[in-house]
């Protein structure tokens, strides 16, 4: 299964929806049950809890219709991953057949169809039901290339949880982030403040994961940025044991989501070098577990193969 480019030719870009901008609403809350799912209601609620929240945390949104029972076993799904996750991501609803208006705007095809929204930007993901554990699968991988791409927020419930849990008076209302303004550097592209501003956090609070995380995602960015994939990666074959040029294609790998590419290329490097660039390779794919998250499967497996690369 192949984990989606959010940013590849054909995601329907939402940017223009943020402005003017429009005062906040509550997400209504459809039949279906779960904390962290809402019906998305006209294009303000698609501004305010689709397009901004997507700017950090992901967003996952299907366009369905009562009258084909596949799109309401899909919702079923993810409200129930969406509890399951615990606000790694969002859940939103479009009724097409209430709104087909909005569905036309978007150049919505046909439903069932989930697709992802990151930084503006709905990427498609499926058009069919898929069993829960297949879905389950593919959350991850999403969300293991959003957090790539800096994006790594957690939500608060948008909805009464089904036990009987109060309702969130809004998702924003506290801050996701102890360092909301590194944060908000990093999300709107200055990474040169954002690697500031997460240094002087981490000098005020040594290991900070917080901290250390924003550092590792931004310095990443700001590698790869204004970077030639192809040149890149042709510098790479030219000459496999150049440092550079190999942790310059895992930079990369890792932003298009191709986690476990990423890794075993500079896995592979540590095997055949020794030294000065033995060890620039191991601590920078180290920095690359951090982005990813160190309780994530791909960096269990990846740390395994590491340790025995090295002994």
């Amino acid at each position: 299964m192949t984990v989606p480019q959010f940013s590849r030719p054909g995601a329907i870009d939402l940017s223009a929806l943020r402005k003017p901008a429009a005062p906040p609403r509550q997400p209504g809350v459809s039949g279906a049950a779960g904390s962290y799912a809402f019906d998305v209601v006209g294009e303000a609620s698609l501004r305010t809890d689709v397009v901004e929240k997507s700017m950090s945390v992901v967003v996952l949104v299907s366009f369905w219709s009562a009258q084909v029972p596949a799109s309401a076993e899909i919702n079923a799904t993810l409200s129930t991953l969406a509890d399951e996750f615990a606000g790694r991501f969002l859940f939103a609803r479009v009724d097409v057949g209430a709104q087909p208006e909005l569905a036309s705007a978007l150049g919505i095809p046909q439903v069932p169809l989930v697709v992802a929204a990151l930084r503006g930007q709905l990427a498609p993901l499926i058009q069919e039901a898929l069993p829960e554990a297949e879905m389950r699968l593919l959350v991850d991988q999403v969300l293991q290339a959003a957090a790539a791409n800096g994006i790594a927020g957690v939500a608060d419930p948008v909805a009464a949880a089904p036990a009987g849990g109060a309702v969130a008076d809004d998702v924003d209302a506290e801050p996701l982030s102890r360092y909301p303004e590194a944060e908000d550097a990093l999300l709107s592209g200055d990474l040169d403040a954002a690697i500031e501003g997460y240094s002087a956090a981490l000098q005020a609070a040594p290991g900070d994961p917080e901290a250390t995380v924003g550092l590792a995602r931004a310095q990443l960015l700001k590698r790869t940025s204004g970077t030639d994939p192809a040149a890149a990666r042709a510098a790479a074959q030219a000459d496999p044991d150049d440092v550079s040029a190999q942790t310059l294609v895992a930079d990369i790998d890792l932003l298009d989501g191709r986690v476990d590419d990423a890794f075993t290329r500079l896995i592979e490097l540590v095997r055949r070098t020794s030294g000065d660039d033995r060890d620039a390779a191991r601590r920078h794919l180290v920095e690359m577990f951090a982005v990813v998250g160190d309780g994530e499967p791909q960096v269990v497996r990846a740390r395994q193969r590491l340790a025995s690369a090295l002994y």
